[in-house]
């Protein structure tokens, strides 16, 4: 694991076994990282042997699951709650279970140089909060 691996909101909840984790990765909560291998006993072999690479700059929302021999592309977001057991591209998406989509360059997800001023989000939730309230008010 490099050292400029973050773990947001202190990771609590990881798990991470045998996993090589590139640069600039960000770990959320209730995050699964490790291998998905299993024995054939017909053919008396272990399949799906070895464990997850993630490369530079990816994002891991909270409770995901990376598992088996596969590479997450550089600069890619893992979805809160994907399983992804196949690998995944560079500056992509994920979603569900082994899906993705391309990245919209358009867009920074979680981090970005100039964060929204706390304030703001504060207001936002009391609108909500108050516009919810109005629609049972009737």
């Amino acid at each position: 694991m490099d050292k400029t691996v973050l773990f947001a909101h202190h990771g609590r909840g990881c798990t991470i076994v045998a996993s090589k984790i590139c640069e600039n990765v960000v770990i959320f909560q209730n995050v699964s990282i490790g291998a998905n291998l299993k024995y054939n006993k017909i053919t008396d072999e272990w399949e799906n042997v070895g464990n997850p690479v993630i490369a530079r700059n990816v994002i891991i929302a909270d409770g995901a699951k990376i598992l088996g021999p596969i590479v997450i592309g550089e600069n890619s977001v893992i979805g809160a709650g994907s399983i992804i057991t196949k690998s995944i591209p560079a500056n992509s998406v994920t979603y569900g279970v082994n899906r993705f989509k391309p990245k919209d360059s358009n867009y920074d997800f979680i981090f970005n140089k100039n964060m929204i001023n706390p304030q703001k989000i504060i207001e936002a939730n009391k609108k909500l909060v108050a516009d919810f309230n109005k629609q049972f008010d009737k």
